[in-house]
């Protein structure tokens, strides 16, 4: 029986190297989630503990200019639904 790959040979290689550890998940909707990843799925739904989110508001200004408002908040838990998961950032090495 051939031992386990260790190396990066499909996307999903690199989530599961990043089970256990902190991520940058964005998400549809102008959201950004920075958590711990504990778990995940073919779907791309992930389980996420130590979880602070980001939410970017932006409005447009009467003299045209962007005006952007962030609100933060965070919670312990998270599951996140994969049908919203824009991109999946493993940790820095």
């Amino acid at each position: 029986m051939p031992e386990p790959a260790t190396g990066v040979n499909e996307p999903f290689d690199l989530i599961r190297m990043s089970v256990s550890e902190r991520v940058l998940v964005k998400l549809r909707g102008d959201r950004e989630l920075r958590g711990v990843l504990h778990a995940y799925d073919g779907h791309m739904n992930l389980i996420m503990g130590d979880v602070e989110e980001t939410i970017y508001d932006v409005h447009m200004t009467e003299s045209g200019a962007d005006s952007v408002r962030t609100t933060k908040r965070t919670s312990e838990m998270l599951f996140v639904r994969g049908d919203g998961v824009i991109l999946v950032s493993p940790p820095r090495a």
